[in-house]
């Protein structure tokens, strides 16, 4: 359940930079949801990797 946690953190963290980007329009804020989205991805991937190894396993 930690992971979930880890996940949820990650979401949690980003939220600033959502909403300076889609309400304010800022640029910047763009980028880092960009690159917190990537890094999203990647832990995503690392958790579906886990659960299917744990099913299979």
């Amino acid at each position: 359940m930690s992971r979930y946690a880890e996940l949820k953190s990650f979401v949690d963290d980003m939220a600033d930079d959502f909403s300076k980007f889609y309400d304010k329009g800022n640029k910047a804020a763009g980028t880092r949801v960009r690159k917190g989205m990537q890094e999203l991805k990647k832990v995503a991937q690392e958790i579906r990797v886990e659960v299917q190894a744990s099913k299979n396993g």
